[in-house]
């Protein structure tokens, strides 16, 4: 007899539970506030209202575009996230690589505990000891390059040292907790593939290359999707941080922009233009990603 339902959703409830909380928290904070991107269309006045405020059409897309400004942001945020990409994405897969190779369990846990412990430690506290730490009269940094017979560099007084800044720092912090997903891939990689290969010769190096960086390949790829969803989408809050006016040239991105504009000179309309065209590019991006994916991985990749 089939069951109705009523009667599977009592059996299931303590899972439909969990997902209406989930759900909720999409429908209030995510899809909810989506009527707002009107404002983009709008000279919008708070005491006016989002439907009371005059529609302009593309008046403010049309200053976004000519705005010699918006070029030099745009250029400085497409810059810091490929570089995410090429250094900071990676790095949480080798860490998991390397850390699963590692015999000794205590050793392998204590290293991964002590990797994840930043990614709990917030930007504003982070960034005061990036700082602290690349200080050119107090910082570690600065003591280890003169140690080696070097001048000390005020790292956080340059703009060409701030990406750089950027990159590493967003590594230190999050490449041990970014690694779990990766951790959880490897304890999937059957491991008798790893005892045909020792029966056949093949070295530890070898079984890593084409055993367990092929397994996880389907983790990486849908990992890479969902970043490139968000290329346009700095850390507000680590960039903010580190920012001072000197490096504005290099590290002002668009959220600080949308921010400094937005929200300190009421421009809520334009900074709305803005980021209705950044999650329009990220639309783009992930979409494109996820067809070359499934293309190059004939099928077996991919979020869809």
């Amino acid at each position: 007899m089939e069951k109705t339902v009523a009667q599977l959703a009592w059996k299931h409830r303590e899972l439909l539970l969990l997902f209406m909380a989930a759900f909720a928290f999409f429908v209030v904070f995510r899809y909810g506030p989506l009527y707002g991107v009107l404002i983009a269309f709008k000279d919008f006045r708070v005491m006016d209202g989002i439907w009371g405020s005059s529609w302009v059409g593309f008046k403010h897309f049309e200053r976004l575009f000519g705005d010699a400004n918006f070029y030099l942001i745009l250029k400085n945020t497409l810059l810091l996230n490929l570089y995410l990409i090429v250094f900071a994405f990676p790095a949480p897969i080798v860490l998991a690589l390397l850390l699963n190779e590692v015999r000794h369990r205590v050793f392998q846990r204590a290293i991964q505990t002590t990797m994840y412990l930043p990614h709990f430690v917030s930007w504003v506290i982070m960034a005061g000891l990036v700082v602290y730490f690349l200080s050119p009269t107090t910082g570690v940094v600065n003591y280890a390059i003169q140690s080696l017979g070097g001048k000390p560099i005020f790292f956080m007084g340059h703009k060409e040292y701030f990406r750089s800044v950027v990159v590493l720092s967003a590594i230190l912090k999050d490449i041990g907790w970014s690694s779990i997903i990766y951790f959880a891939a490897l304890a999937g990689v059957n491991p008798e593939l790893h005892d045909s290969a020792k029966v056949d010769g093949a070295s530890r190096w070898q079984r890593v290359v084409h055993i367990n960086l092929p397994s996880i390949m389907p983790t990486v790829a849908i990992m890479f999707i969902l970043t490139l969803g968000g290329f346009l989408q700095s850390n507000f809050e680590q960039i903010v941080n580190l920012l001072n006016p000197v490096t504005y040239a290099t590290g002002d991105v668009i959220d600080t922009y949308v921010y400094r504009v937005g929200l300190q000179q009421f421009q809520y309309s334009y900074t709305t233009a803005i980021g209705l065209f950044k999650s329009a590019v990220g639309l783009v991006l992930i979409l494109s990603a996820n067809v070359a994916v499934r293309k190059l991985s004939k099928g077996e990749s991919g979020l869809w």
